[in-house]
C-alpha cells in the first residue's frame, strides 16, 4: 500500500511481502495479538459446530449450492438484472475497478452528493472507492466500526470480517482523541463504541448517498441480502435518499431457499454466531405511501478478473467463496503475520487464490508460495474450496514457461530459465540409475564446493551439503 499522498494507502506489490512479514514476525506484541485473536475465533467456530457429521453435511450442501449457481452464472445474471429492474432497482455493469468507480461517482455527481456513508463492503475496498471519492471531492465515510477505525488510521483492513483486529483499545483511544473534535482520551471499550456511534449517527442523517455490499443476490426475486451485526448496514441502505450496492458477479444464487444454508455457514464460520443481529433483504426503492427507505436503489456488478477464474473449470472453484474469513483464522501463516503483510485487499489463503485473478500474476506471483500447504484452510472452508489444490495450480501458472495463449493474465511471471534448466537436469539425472550413481559419487567427493548461500533456503535454514559418504557407500562398508 504505497502512499501517493499522506492519506491514501494502496495495493502494495507482492515482491515486498517477505520484508513486511519479517517486520511483523520480529514484533512480539503483534504476533501475540494475532495468535490470541485467531485462537479465540477458532474456538468460537468450533463451539458452533459440535457435531462433525452435521458440519460435513452442511459444508457439502453449501458446496453444492455454490457450484450449482456458478454453473448457471451467465443465465442467473440476466435473470437477476431483469427482476431487479422490474423491482425498480437500476443495474450497472463494470468490468474494471475504474469503471465501477466511474459509475458510482457518476451517480453521486447526478445528485450533487457531498457525503457518502458506507456499510461494510470488501468490493469497495477492492476498487479503492474511498480514494476515488476523495479525489472527486466527495467524503466517503466508513460506518462499520472496524472499518471506521482503520479509515481514521489511514490503513487497509487487516481481516475481511474484523478489519481492526490488529488494533488495541489503547491505540483506538488515541486515534479517537486525535481525530474526533471534542473527544477526550478514554480506553473504555463501551465509551469508545458510543463515541463512534454518535459520530456516525449524525453522518447518517446528513448523507446524500448510502453504499453497501451484498452477501447474496437472489435472481428469482430480485433481492439483495445483507448480513450485519451493528445496524449500520440498515442505516446506510434506508436513511440516505440514494442507496448504491456493489458486489462481485459471483455473489448470486438462483432461489431464495439457497440463502439459509449459506447464511448459517457464513455467520457460524465467520464470527462464531448462530445467527447475525441483522439480516436485510432489499427488493426495491421506497414505494408510494411508504415513510422510509431510499428513493433510488442501484446495483453495481463488478467483474474485475472473476470471468477469468470462471472460464477455467478448476479455478472457478475460487468463486465459491462466501467471505467468512475462516481460512484466515486457521492459517498458520496469516496467524503470525496478519493481513497487512500481504499488501492486497483480500489477505490470507483466500487472498492468495483470488488476488491473482484481480491483479494478475505479475503482481501476486510471490503470494502463491506464501503457504505451508498444511491444508487447514481447505479443511475449514464452509463451502469446501480446495484452496491448497488451487495454490498449487497457481504456482504452476506463475512459474511455468510462458505460453502463447495463457489461461491467466501474467502466466509465467515468476518463470526463471535458470531454475527450469536446473529442474530439467535433475529430471535427467534421476531418470538414469547410472547417471545418478555417477553424480552422487562426484557430489560426495566435491562437497566442499557447495556454496554457503543457497537463495531462499538459507534465509532460515543451514546450507544443503552432500554427505561425505553416500547411502550406497555406507551399506557397502557395513557388508
Amino acid at each position: 500500500m504505497s502512499q501517493s499522498h499522506e492519506h491514501t494507502l494502496h495495493f502494495r506489490p507482492a515482491d515486498g511481502f517477505r520484508e513486511r512479514a519479517g517486520e511483523v514476525v520480529a514484533n512480539p506484541f503483534l504476533r501475540q495479538s494475532f495468535r490470541g485473536a485467531m485462537d479465540f475465533l477458532m474456538q468460537k467456530r468450533a463451539a458452533q459446530f459440535p457435531n462433525p457429521e452435521e458440519l460435513e453435511s452442511l459444508r457439502s450442501l453449501g458446496e453444492q449450492i455454490r457450484q450449482y449457481n456458478l454453473a448457471k452464472l451467465p443465465t442467473l445474471l440476466e435473470q437477476l438484472e431483469a427482476n431487479l429492474t422490474r423491482n425498480g432497482i437500476q443495474v450497472h455493469w463494470a468490468e474494471t475497478p475504474e469503471e465501477a468507480n466511474a459509475i458510482i461517482l457518476g451517480i453521486c455527481h447526478k445528485h450533487s452528493a457531498k457525503l457518502m456513508v458506507k456499510g461494510k463492503s470488501m468490493v469497495s475496498e477492492e476498487i479503492e472507492l474511498n480514494h476515488a471519492a476523495e479525489a472527486a471531492g466527495i467524503e466517503a465515510l466508513e460506518s462499520d466500526m472496524g472499518e471506521y477505525i482503520v479509515q481514521l488510521a489511514h490503513e487497509k483492513p487487516s481481516h475481511i470480517i474484523m478489519p481492526a483486529i490488529h488494533k488495541t483499545k489503547e491505540q483506538i483511544a488515541k486515534l479517537f482523541a486525535e481525530n474526533i473534535p471534542g473527544v477526550a482520551y478514554t480506553d473504555n471499550v463501551d465509551a469508545l463504541i458510543q463515541i463512534g456511534r454518535q459520530v456516525l449517527r449524525e453522518k447518517f442523517e446528513a448523507a446524500d448517498i448510502g453504499l453497501s455490499g451484498v452477501n447474496f443476490a437472489v435472481a428469482e426475486t430480485g433481492t439483495l441480502c445483507l448480513v450485519e451485526n451493528e445496524g449500520n448496514g440498515r442505516m446506510c441502505t434506508t436513511a440516505p435518499p440514494v442507496h448504491i450496492a456493489i458486489t462481485g458477479i459471483e455473489k448470486i444464487v438462483e432461489k431464495l431457499e439457497h440463502v439459509p444454508p449459506l447464511y448459517s455457514l457464513l455467520t457460524r464460520s465467520a464470527t462464531g454466531q448462530n445467527i447475525s443481529t441483522y439480516f436485510n433483504m432489499i427488493s426495491g426503492p421506497r414505494k408510494p405511501g411508504e415513510k422510509d427507505g431510499p428513493q433510488e436503489v442501484h446495483l453495481v456488478l463488478l467483474d474485475n478478473g472473476r470471468s477469468q477464474a470462471y472460464a477455467d473449470e478448476q479455478l472457478r472453484k475460487t468463486l465459491q467463496c462466501i467471505r467468512c474469513g475462516a481460512c484466515m483464522n486457521h492459517c498458520p501463516v496469516y496467524a503470525r503475520i496478519g493481513g497487512h503483510a500481504y499488501g492486497t485487499t483480500y489477505p490470507g489463503p483466500i487472498g492468495k487464490i483470488i488476488s491473482p485473478h484481480l491483479l494478475g500474476l505479475e503482481a501476486t506471483a510471490g503470494l502463491t508460495t506464501a503457504s505451508s500447504l498444511c491444508g487447514a484452510c481447505g479443511e475449514v472452508c464452509p463451502v469446501k474450496i480446495p484452496i491448497p489444490e488451487l495454490l498449487i495450480r497457481l504456482r504452476e501458472e506463475s512459474f511455468s514457461e510462458p505460453q502463447a495463449n495463457p489461461v491467466m493474465r501474467g502466466q509465467g511471471a515468476g518463470h526463471s530459465p535458470l531454475i527450469s534448466a536446473i529442474w530439467r537436469a535433475w529430471a535427467t539425472v534421476y531418470a538414469s540409475p547410472a547417471l545418478y550413481r555417477g553424480v552422487s559419487w562426484l557430489g560426495s567427493r566435491l562437497r566442499w564446493l557447495v556454496p554457503r548461500r543457497q537463495g531462499g533456503w538459507t534465509r532460515v535454514r543451514t546450507p544443503l551439503q552432500p554427505a561425505p559418504k553416500r547411502l550406497r557407500d555406507l551399506l557397502q562398508d557395513r557388508n
